[in-house]
């Protein structure tokens, strides 16, 4: 399931300059000025984790990688929430 990015349409001259002129009447929403605009830096990637998550090789059998797959977008956030959970079972015997 591949999810599309909608299709992002310019605004109008007309409905630019109504943006802009309500932009402007909000005094909650200032224009940056120009030594604002220069501090500014692009935000990088997502903000770093307290605890990353570590890249690791392993081997599973083909039928049990299948059954993961299967279930969806985010199975390898579930593989690691089964880890989790198997541990903390262990943890009690």
């Amino acid at each position: 399931m591949n999810k599309k990015r909608p299709e992002l349409t310019a605004p109008t001259a007309v409905e630019d300059d109504a943006l802009t002129a309500a932009a402007l009447a909000d005094p909650d929403n200032l224009p940056l000025d120009d030594a604002q605009l220069a501090a500014l830096r692009p935000a990088r990637g997502r903000p770093r984790l307290a605890q990353p998550k570590v890249a690791l090789t392993m081997r599973v059998d083909a039928d049990v990688l299948e059954a993961l797959k299967r279930s969806g977008p985010g199975w390898q956030t579930r593989v690691n929430s089964l880890l989790r959970n198997a541990l903390a079972l262990s943890a009690h015997h």
